[in-house]
C-alpha cells in the first residue's frame, strides 16, 4: 500500500483529537454522556449484570440500555466478552465523528486499548462449566474472548487497522498509558493515527467479590447506590465498581489537516512514574503520582501554572484521595488552591482499566466546550482534601491546558496534558 502521509516539516509530531466516543454508565454515546456530567448526574445504581445478594458490595456503574447488536451482529457477539462490545462501540463513534478513511492508509493507523482484567465474565462461565461439566465441554473461544488485548485486536480486525496494536495493562492507568502511548507512536513516526483509550466490563460475582476482598470498594450505601461514590468527601468508604469504554482517535496534525479534518483538541504530553511502594497503597506524601504529572510538564515545555484544570484520578477511597491532593500540591504549590479540579469518577464509578480513557475524553470535551464538569456527592469536606474540586455544579472556565492523572494498583501513575486547539 502507498502511504498518503504528507511530507514532514520534522520530529517530533504534532498530535490532535479529531474524534471522540464513550459507553459510561451516565450514558450510551458520547454526547448523552458529557450532557450527563456536566449535569452532575448519577450512574450508580444496584447491581443488576450478576448476582450479588451474598456480597458486601452492591453497588455498580453499568452501561445501562446498551445493546451490543447496534454494533456487532449476533453471531461475532457471541464469541466476545462485554468489554470488547463496549471498545468497538466506543471507537466506532470516534471514527464517525473524525470522518477518517482508514482504507486511504489502513498500514499506518492502528489501535491501542488499554484495558487492565479482561473478559471476567468469559473467565467466570469458563471456570463454571470446567467445574460443572468437564474440560472438554470448555468453549474454544474462551481465550479469544477473556484476554485483556482482544479489545485493541478486534476493534483492529474490525475497522482495518494495520499499524500498531496491542494492549496496554498497568491496572487503572491502563486507559491513560494507551493514550499516551499511542501519542508517543505517532509522535516519533510509526503511524498516522490510532485509536486509543480504554475498555473494562468487570461486573461480575468474581469481579465484585475479590475487590471487596481487597478492601477496595464502597460497601456502606448499598440502599443509596446514588451517594456511593464520593470522592475528596469526609464519608467516602471506597470506590465503586463499573464498567465503560472510550475511544480517542489520535492523528498527526499534518496528516489531519491535508484530510481536511478539524481537530478537536492536541494532544501536547504524556508522563509516567512508579511508586515502587505498595501493591495497593499510593506513595506517602503522593511523590509518586506528582513525578508523573512534573515529567509531563517538562515533557510539554510547560510550568506549573500553565495548567487549567485537572481531572484528577478521584475514586472514592480514603487513601487515594488524600495522597492524590497532597501530589497536586506537590506540583503546583500554593497555586494549587487555585487550579478547578473534578472527579469525573463521582458519577461513573470506577472503570478500571477503562478509566484514563474516559477521562482523557472528558479532558478533550472540556476544552472544546471551556466547561468543567462537578465532582458530585462533595457534601462533607474532608479537611486532608482541602482543593477545589468544583463541587456540586458544573463551571465556565477559560482553559488552554488541562491535565488528566490516572494511578493504579501496582504503583503505576500516568498524567497526559492536552491544550485547546488553536489552529
Amino acid at each position: 500500500m502507498t502511504s498518503i502521509t504528507p511530507p514532514h516539516t520534522g520530529f517530533p509530531r504534532r498530535v490532535v483529537v479529531t474524534g471522540v466516543g464513550m459507553m459510561t454508565p451516565v450514558g450510551v454515546g458520547r454526547d448523552e454522556s458529557w450532557r450527563a456530567l456536566l449535569a452532575g448526574e448519577n450512574g450508580i445504581t444496584g447491581v443488576t449484570l450478576c448476582d450479588a445478594h451474598d456480597i458486601a458490595s452492591r453497588v455498580v456503574g453499568e452501561v445501562k440500555q446498551f445493546d451490543a447488536l447496534n454494533y456487532v451482529d449476533r453471531k461475532e457477539a457471541r464469541r466476545m466478552d462485554r468489554f470488547t462490545h463496549l471498545a468497538i462501540a466506543a471507537s466506532q463513534e470516534a471514527l464517525d465523528q473524525s470522518g477518517l478513511d482508514v482504507t486511504a492508509a489502513a498500514e499506518e493507523i492502528g489501535a491501542m486499548i488499554g484495558c487492565g482484567i479482561g473478559g471476567l465474565a468469559w473467565l467466570d462461565e469458563g471456570y463454571k462449566t470446567l467445574f460443572d461439566k468437564g474440560p472438554d465441554r470448555v468453549s474454544p473461544f474462551l481465550v479469544p474472548a477473556f484476554i485483556p488485548d482482544m479489545a485493541a485486536g478486534q476493534v483492529s480486525i474490525r475497522f482495518g487497522l494495520r499499524g500498531p496494536n496491542y494492549n496496554t495493562i498497568s491496572a487503572c492507568a491502563s486507559g491513560a498509558d494507551a493514550v499516551g502511548t499511542a501519542f508517543e507512536v505517532i509522535r516519533r513516526g510509526d503511524a498516522v493515527a490510532m485509536f486509543a483509550g480504554g475498555a473494562e466490563a468487570p461486573i461480575t460475582r468474581m469481579g465484585l467479590a475479590a475487590f471487596h476482598a481487597a478492601r477496595a470498594v464502597s460497601t456502606d450505601r448499598n440502599d443509596d447506590p446514588e451517594h456511593a461514590s464520593r470522592p475528596f468527601d469526609l464519608e467516602r468508604d471506597g470506590f465503586v465498581l463499573a464498567e465503560g469504554a472510550a475511544t480517542l482517535i489520535l492523528e498527526d496534525l499534518e496528516f489531519a489537516l491535508a484530510r481536511g479534518a478539524t481537530p478537536i483538541a492536541e494532544m501536547v504530553s504524556y508522563g509516567q512514574s512508579a511508586d515502587a511502594f505498595h501493591i495497593t497503597q499510593p506513595s506517602e506524601n503522593g511523590e509518586g503520582a506528582a513525578r508523573a504529572m512534573n515529567v509531563a510538564l517538562r515533557k510539554a515545555g510547560l510550568a506549573a501554572s500553565d495548567i487549567d484544570y485537572i481531572n484528577a484520578h478521584g475514586t472514592s477511597t480514603p487513601l487515594n484521595d488524600k495522597f492524590e491532593t497532597l501530589s497536586i500540591k506537590r506540583v503546583f504549590g500554593e497555586s494549587a488552591a487555585s487550579i478547578p479540579i473534578s472527579s469525573t469518577k463521582s458519577m461513573t464509578g470506577h472503570t478500571l482499566g477503562a478509566a484514563g480513557g474516559i477521562e482523557a475524553a472528558v479532558a478533550v470535551l472540556t476544552l472544546r466546550d471551556q466547561r468543567i464538569h462537578p465532582t458530585r456527592n462533595l457534601v462533607v469536606p474532608d479537611p486532608d482534601c482541602d482543593l477545589d474540586y468544583v463541587p456540586g455544579t458544573a463551571r465556565d472556565a477559560e482553559l488552554r491546558y488541562v491535565m488528566s492523572n490516572s494511578l493504579g494498583f501496582g504503583g503505576h501513575n500516568s498524567s497526559l496534558i492536552f491544550k485547546r486547539w488553536e489552529g
